[in-house]
């Protein structure tokens, strides 16, 4: 069985990493540069940096946020927020990128993705899908949360896939910043219709969580911000506890 992964997730505003709930009520929690450090010898797997208002303002990502993070990392590192062309993409991945991530863009013009993975590879190219439940389904939503779309979660997902996207970054909004547990239902949901790895996010609050979304959940891998920013829950402890409960990590840092 393939090694589950941990990616800590840096949303960036203004050059500053921010934390909020729900997508709204943004507070600082530090440097992106310094928490990269500390994430890449606590033994992270990736880190994804998602600049929040670029597509709120119509800008690229900021390139040098980009630079200073990557300088930091021997691990993956995936760029997410603005990302619109393949100019932007290959702008990111200059700067240090080796994945990015597309959301609005995605939804705006899907053949974007084909033309990314035929570029950089499927494995370069990560689909984030924002949903939200409504109605007995899952709507999804673009521009950081604020704008809802015509498509549902799972579809969206498998006519992603089936573009060319490499793995999928599948976020609560429900859930995002409360810290009362992942989305396991959608999770699951998404994992079952594709062939792709899929990425949860939203609603970590305790190691259990973890266990819950990579075993109800199906999940290939958890991303996480607030536990980890203000180290309420170490890195390195959280791989033995889970490694300890029969979730397969990569433990060898």
């Amino acid at each position: 069985m393939l090694a589950k992964r941990l990616i800590a997730c840096l949303d960036v505003r203004d050059g500053s990493v921010v934390k909020g709930v729900n997508f709204q009520g943004l507070r600082n929690a530090g440097d992106p540069a310094e928490l990269a450090a500390r994430y890449n010898e606590e033994g992270i797997d990736e880190l994804t940096v998602l600049d929040v208002t670029a597509t709120l303002e119509g800008r690229r990502a900021l390139l040098d946020t980009i630079r200073r993070v990557s300088q930091q990392l021997f691990i993956p590192l995936c760029v997410g927020g603005g990302i619109r062309s393949m100019d932007d993409a290959r702008a990111v991945i200059d700067a240090g990128a080796d994945k990015v991530s597309l959301n609005s863009a995605a939804l705006a013009q899907p053949a974007l993705i084909t033309a990314l993975a035929r570029t950089y590879g499927s494995q370069a190219v990560i689909v984030a899908i924002d949903a939200k439940r409504a109605h007995g389904t899952f709507e999804v939503f673009g521009r950081s949360g604020t704008t809802k779309d015509a498509r549902e979660a799972v579809a969206w997902a498998c006519e992603a896939a089936d573009r060319g996207a490499g793995e999928i970054l599948l976020t609560s909004i429900d859930r995002d910043g409360t810290r009362s547990g992942f989305d396991c239902e959608l999770t699951a949901a998404v994992s079952q219709a594709v062939q792709i790895p899929v990425i949860a996010s939203g609603g970590a609050g305790t190691p259990d969580h973890f266990v819950d979304v990579f075993s109800e959940g199906r999940a290939d891998a958890a991303l996480a911000a607030s536990i980890f920013h203000f180290s309420e829950h170490a890195v390195t402890d959280l791989k033995q506890f889970l490694s300890a409960r029969g979730i397969p990590m990569r433990l060898d840092w």
